[in-house]
């Protein structure tokens, strides 16, 4: 099992396990369920883990579900009244709840009463039910599509930030140590400093690298293997796969570099949408190379750079930070 069951033995995100801490401590010594909670963030980052970690340090059951697998308030309902005091309710793509479905959930997290209507026509009627006191956890990568009032209902949100290096590091090599890999230091680094700064990337790759090792190698991971298999991937050192460069290179070489507009790009590449804004977008965005303006996306001179393009054509960009590596 990869992922880590308490919060002392989760890595990285310091400033928000010390939060996240105090509330589960808080509410321990109350002997109340834990206030709901939002983790918010690009993908791959841990928000699933941690509400794995929460139902375990309250010592609760969790029921997981996700937000498109909510089609109807009756299905809404069904989950609720199943619910035991104190259990956690996990709802992954909290934003994609659909309205109607939104409705039923807000007196459930305010005031824990189920509202239902029974019957059809003039003879329908209003009906009430308690609920036992639960906790929601959501988890987003958009917070902006959740609608106000849904997100006024989590009592503490907490954003999910792109891990550093040395918690990279960490994550690697206790990786390594549960599949039963022999990686060395500089192995583990290389691995983490290609994974983007997100332990699910970070995790995939260790997994592909091991293979590599145990098919052209002698099963132990150094440095050379790691490069060779990563290489062989198509992941540069900073992290960048094939999907990224093709993103950038659409924007540079068909559109002079930008600004162009989110569904050319995709259109462009024959990818979705969604799929370059959660996915490609945030770690572009975090290295410089990507500027979101009001008329579109634009290439900063450091992705041409990177790239090893020609910057006669790159935009007039604000100055941006040098890219750093995670």
């Amino acid at each position: 099992m990869l992922r880590p069951q308490r919060l002392d033995d989760f890595t990285g995100q310091e400033r928000m396990k010390a939060n996240l801490s105090i509330l589960i401590e808080a509410a321990r010594a109350r002997q109340e369920p834990l206030d709901h909670v939002l983790f918010h963030g690009p993908p791959g980052l841990g928000k699933t883990t941690l509400a794995h970690i929460v139902a375990n340090e309250m010592k609760v059951n969790i029921r997981i579900t996700a937000g498109p697998a909510i089609e109807r308030g009756g299905d809404l309902a069904a989950i609720l009244t199943n619910l035991r005091a104190g259990d956690i309710l996990f709802i992954d793509e909290v934003h994609r709840l659909g309205r109607a479905v939104e409705e039923i959930l807000y007196p459930a997290m305010e005031d824990f009463v189920l509202d239902l209507v029974v019957g059809k026509g003039p003879g329908a009627k209003n009906v009430r039910l308690k609920l036992p006191r639960f906790t929601v956890i959501g988890a987003t990568t958009r917070l902006a599509l959740l609608t106000a009032p849904l997100r006024a209902r989590f009592g503490a949100l907490y954003r999910m930030d792109f891990y550093e290096l040395p918690a990279m590091e960490t994550i690697v090599t206790r990786g390594a140590v549960i599949l039963g890999v022999d990686i060395d230091p500089a192995g583990a680094h290389e691995i983490a400093r290609r994974a983007r700064g997100t332990p699910r990337v970070a995790l995939r790759l260790l997994r592909r690298v091991r293979d590599y090792a145990q098919v052209r190698a002698d099963g132990h991971i150094d440095l050379a293997v790691a490069e060779a298999a990563l290489n062989l991937l198509e992941i540069d050192r900073l992290g960048l796969d094939n999907l990224d460069r093709r993103v950038l290179k659409a924007i540079i070489s068909k559109f002079g570099g930008g600004p162009v507009g989110l569904d050319t790009i995709a259109a462009s590449i024959s990818e979705e949408p969604d799929t370059i804004m959660d996915v490609v977008e945030p770690y572009l965005l975090q290295l410089g190379f990507l500027e979101r303006t009001a008329r579109g996306r634009v290439a900063t001179p450091h992705a041409y750079s990177h790239l090893g393009l020609p910057q006669s054509s790159a935009p007039n960009a604000p100055d941006v930070q040098q890219p750093r590596l995670l």
